[in-house]
């Protein structure tokens, strides 16, 4: 078989040649248009490039830190105002001031190093503001203090304090660790 020559039984199935021209055809560019690097006139309707948004989150840290302060501050209120008769199961709460300081400090501050150990801290700091608001109520309950009530008040927490307070401490200092590690936004 051979391929039919141009113009008689129809279209060729060759490629087509270049064409040639004696003068540049027309661009095929928009009115007013100047290649960049070229001297000009400015093209009409230019709008400038706006910049890209931020792919990476904007740690807040102070922000982050200060609102971790207040949280401590609020779970300890809670932990510490809790009924003075179920005190002694309340001991095994000690998570949830732990996980009230890791969320602002892992979602606003991000992945900083010093961020889990300080929600560590905070976390602890929080069960030991509770227990003693909590013996603050009772030493108030009881009257007067002689000794001032501040006084009284870390008396009763030292002569309180038994072997599963630890437990709960390490709950509250592997808890505020682990949460605001887990909670930090992963960029």
């Amino acid at each position: 078989m051979t391929a039919p020559a141009p113009g008689t039984d129809g279209p060729s199935i060759r490629p087509h040649t270049a064409q040639h021209y004696s003068v540049a055809p027309p661009p095929v560019s928009p009115e007013g248009y100047v290649a960049p690097g070229m001297p000009g006139a400015p093209v009409a309707g230019f709008d400038p490039v706006e910049p890209t948004p931020r792919t990476t989150p904007r740690h807040r840290t102070a922000l982050a830190v200060s609102l971790a302060l207040l949280a401590m501050l609020l779970g300890g209120l809670a932990y510490g105002s809790a009924p003075l008769r179920a005190a002694d199961s309340l001991g095994w709460l000690a998570i949830a001031p732990a996980g009230l300081v890791a969320l602002p400090l892992g979602r606003l501050g991000g992945q900083g190093r010093l961020l889990p150990p300080l929600g560590a801290l905070l976390a602890a700091g929080a069960l030991l503001l509770g227990q003693l608001i909590e013996h603050l109520r009772r030493v108030h309950a009881d009257g007067p203090a002689p000794g001032g009530l501040l006084h009284d008040t870390v008396t009763a927490w030292r002569a309180d304090l038994r072997p599963l307070d630890a437990a709960f401490y390490a709950i509250a200092l592997i808890g505020g660790f682990l949460l605001t590690r887990r909670s930090a936004t992963r960029s």
